[in-house]
């Protein structure tokens, strides 16, 4: 950085229905890397000239140890952490109006207190906290995040892990006639039970098609398939992240057998493709037309297969982009944005549908965490826009995609370790070869010709 003042803002209690009734509290990410203190009411500074920490904070009063109990004070928590010096949150704005000449450097605000915060603190109106943000410490922190030290590796494996043990119970325990919600119960319990959370509120539908759908009501239905898109978050933080699609039933039937390939080639396909130096948008660009080239043997897509991926007649059926980093957060730093955590000046994001929601287009690097996410979905209302309009029609045979105009989506997903000459799956591996599923579900639910 150079120069300045780099301000770092701790997350605080959110109220969930009123005041004292909270939401489970998270921690800002950038803060817990640097200073790693995962509790409410702090902020700290790095004075970068004077070379000097500070962590801002108060101890709790004794009304407040009544309800929460007896914290260390800061003091003893900043020293744990190699941070000297602490003050007073009320001496906050005191110790940047003293700042001289250094520029205060601040990163994006996603929570409204957080903006009125510096509101205050820096006397801005929010127009001008939105065009101070620093794109030279967003930079700075992208950096240092985007590569994983090995402690990081081991402990996003020990989610990747809890979130392989909330699959299998999904995958053994998922019957007709259940409810959704009643799954959404027994994984929150494994990644609870296992001493984290959930990463992200998980997506456990037979509506395959609605690509983040947390409606749980649906009750399981013999011929249907279960797509299960969850993972933990450690108790340090890490998140892991997989997506399964599984028969209702015992087995696919023939066309989800066939389709469920076509996304498995792909996701097989990409893996392969990894490693340091590649942009993933190539990857991305790559699998995608690995699933047209399926698509096509079925019927569904014609002609010629380059220039259909190239005008973005796959994303039809391909809306979503193949992967994206992972880390403390699932998405790992989406709070900076992701024109700097997945793109740069060499690489701009694409407006193209489709392609505009591919998170990660810059080249990989040797420590660099991503998922691996193909899916193929058919979007009703989607086909009838695009075939009443006879968009892409040399690609997309409309005739033949009447036939899976219900079909329901599937997606498989897992997250992989860049390393030195290509990827490594992280975590015990999850069945997911349709012999493999199949295997498993006919154990649970009995073989069923």
């Amino acid at each position: 950085m150079e120069s300045g003042v780099l301000l770092f803002i701790g997350n605080e209690e959110s109220s969930m229905n009123f005041k004292d009734n909270w939401y489970p509290f998270r921690q800002d990410s950038t803060f817990l890397y640097f200073f790693g203190l995962d509790m409410p009411g702090l902020t700290a500074v790095i004075d970068v000239d004077q070379d000097v920490e500070v962590i801002f904070g108060d101890n709790l009063t004794t009304i407040e140890t009544i309800w929460q109990g007896s914290h260390p004070p800061l003091s003893d928590l900043a020293a744990a952490v190699g941070i000297e010096k602490t003050k007073s949150k009320s001496e906050i704005s005191t110790f940047l109006d003293s700042v001289d000449g250094q520029r205060i450097h601040f990163l994006p605000p996603y929570r409204p207190e957080n903006s009125r915060k510096l509101e205050s603190w820096l006397t801005k109106t929010q127009l001008e906290i939105q065009s101070s943000i620093s794109e030279k410490f967003i930079k700075a922190v992208v950096s240092l995040r985007s590569i994983k030290s090995e402690e990081e590796i081991l402990e996003i494996t020990n989610a990747v892990n809890m979130s392989v043990k909330m699959h299998k119970r999904l995958m053994r325990e998922a019957k007709p006639g259940m409810k959704e919600y009643e799954l959404l119960g027994l994984v929150n319990y494994e990644a609870i039970s296992s001493g984290g959370s959930v990463s992200f509120p998980p997506i456990i539908t037979i509506d395959g098609q609605i690509l983040h759908n947390h409606n749980y009501s649906n009750t399981l239905v013999e011929g249907k398939m279960l797509l299960g898109d969850f993972g933990a978050e450690s108790a340090m933080n890490y998140a892991g992240d997989i997506t399964r699609t599984i028969p209702v039933g015992s087995r696919f039937s023939d066309s989800q057998r066939e389709i469920y390939q076509i996304v498995l080639n792909a996701y097989q396909s990409a893996v392969t493709l990894c490693k340091p130096g590649i942009p993933f948008k190539d990857v991305h660009l790559s699998a995608s037309k690995k699933l047209a080239e399926g698509l096509k043997d079925l019927g569904i897509m014609k002609g010629d297969l380059d220039d259909a991926v190239h005008h973005g007649a796959h994303a039809l059926f391909f809306q979503c982009g193949l992967g994206h980093m992972m880390g403390l957060d699932v998405h790992d730093m989406e709070d900076l944005g992701e024109q700097y955590v997945g793109y740069n000046e060499e690489l701009l994001k694409c407006t193209q549908f489709g392609l505009k929601s591919l998170r990660l287009g810059k080249e990989l690097e040797k420590g660099f965490v991503i998922t691996i996410e193909p899916g193929i979905y058919f979007i009703p209302k989607l086909i009838e826009q695009w075939a009443g309009e006879k968009l892409h029609s040399d690609y997309i045979d409309y005739n033949e995609l009447a036939h899976f105009q219900n079909f329901g989506g599937i997606r498989v997903e897992d997250g992989f370790e860049i390393t030195e000459n290509g990827s490594k799956l992280l975590g015990e591996p999850l069945e997911i070869e349709i012999r493999e599923v199949e295997g498993l579900r006919e154990g649970v639910i009995g073989c069923r010709p």
